[in-house]
């Protein structure tokens, strides 16, 4: 079996297409989100947020839950569940994250807020079933933009770790598939220098993340073993610092075959320049260009 081909097979066709459907990716921070929202506000694109419909329709449940677990704790607010009172629930928006990210957590020492290892894995394993389906669900509503609400572009943002659930060298992957059969995956790719801002805006505010369980435990052990400490010693800022660095590294080559096996890559700096869906759109001609 043979890679799909890009479902634009040039500049011209893309140009001339009177429906865009366009997937981004690549690492947090390097503007997938910036280019949606500017294509949104314009009118004529739908946005799809692959993060948010992981926090909203397949963990919404896990994450309102723990919230109202920790509220259970508390006397006067246990007396309020209970009666039906109150009600407990997250307020997720394709710009604030956050209850996605507080429940997937950090491992390490439960006095600084960490999660046992355990209990952070399954978090880890529910977020990557969460994701293979939001994935999944993309076609979907790629159709529904244009059937019920009459978009006629949609633009699809993935989040960071969508090359921890695929396998961008296997022609057969299911997800990757599904993908390029209905839209143009294009990988923004970062440069050293953004790598470096990337790491520095981690080190300020580091932040829970997903990665695959085999690179998870390797970076655990590594860092078990060099800092000499036990599980529930680990300060979990230092281990997510610890892990996100090499996450970097290792990212790399999988968007990097992404984007040669399944479609067309930007850089950061095109996409910073380009301030309107037209140029926007004209930058993706040039990728396809640069593609044949």
């Amino acid at each position: 079996m043979t890679y799909l081909p890009r479902l634009y097979a040039s500049a011209d066709a893309w140009a001339a297409a009177p429906e865009k459907r366009l997937m981004l990716f690549g690492m947090s921070g390097l503007g997938k989100t910036h280019v949606s929202n500017m294509l949104r506000g314009h009118g004529d694109w739908f946005h799809y947020s692959v993060d948010y419909r992981i926090g909203t329709r397949y963990m919404g449940e896990l994450i309102a839950d723990e919230f109202k677990r920790e509220a259970m704790k508390v006397p006067p607010l246990r007396a309020l569940l209970m009666s039906d009172s109150i009600y407990i629930g997250s307020n997720i928006t394709f710009d604030n994250l956050a209850p996605l990210s507080n429940y997937l957590g950090k491992p390490g020492d439960p006095s600084r807020a960490g999660l046992s290892l355990a209990e952070y894995r399954k978090r880890q394993d529910q977020h990557h079933d969460a994701e293979r389906a939001a994935l999944l669900d993309a076609p979907h509503f790629a159709r529904r933009a244009g059937d019920i609400y009459g978009y006629p572009h949609f633009v699809c943002d993935s989040g960071g770790s969508i090359c921890e659930v695929v396998d961008p060298n296997d022609p057969k992957d299911p997800i990757l598939r599904t993908l390029a059969e209905t839209m143009l995956l294009v990988w923004i790719k970062g440069t050293d220098d953004h790598s470096d801002e990337l790491v520095r805006r981690f080190e300020r505010a580091p932040k829970p993340m997903c990665y695959r369980d085999s690179f998870l435990m390797e970076c655990w052990g590594d860092f078990l073993a060099e800092q000499d400490v036990g599980e529930a010693e680990v300060d979990p800022d230092a281990f997510v610092r610890f892990a996100y660095r090499r996450a970097m590294a290792a990212r790399q080559p999988a968007y990097a075959a992404m984007a040669r096996n399944w479609g067309v890559t930007v850089t950061a700096e095109e996409v910073a320049a380009a301030n309107s869906p037209a140029s926007f759109e004209a930058l993706v001609a040039t990728a396809l260009e640069r593609a044949a």
